[in-house]
């Protein structure tokens, strides 16, 4: 359960992105922190980002809201741009 007391919805993700990483080139991976991207996340960069599908379409194939779907897309966007920007490794775990 999460803290604020309420059940997460199940989350439908298409594609199985459990166990991806990505890290800069030509650095040892020991030597680098490492940013967490969870499935629902990803699913959201693919809907989003790939498929280019607008934010409602995206939360319906999910089963979330709009909202919701908002806050997984900013959060991933995030975490990209960090990894990026900041050569670390980017992670792609299950939630």
């Amino acid at each position: 359960m999460n803290p604020c007391g309420r059940r997460r919805k199940n989350r439908n993700i298409n594609a199985d992105h459990s166990e991806i990483c990505f890290k800069p080139c030509g650095v040892r991976g020991d030597l680098l922190q490492s940013v967490v991207m969870y499935e629902d996340e990803m699913e959201a960069i693919r809907l989003s980002d790939f498929e280019s599908l607008y934010q409602q379409e995206c939360a319906d194939k999910m089963n979330i809201s709009r909202p919701t779907f908002s806050r997984l897309i900013e959060s991933a966007r995030k975490k990209i741009a960090d990894a990026l920007l900041n050569h670390k490794i980017l992670e792609v775990q299950e939630r």
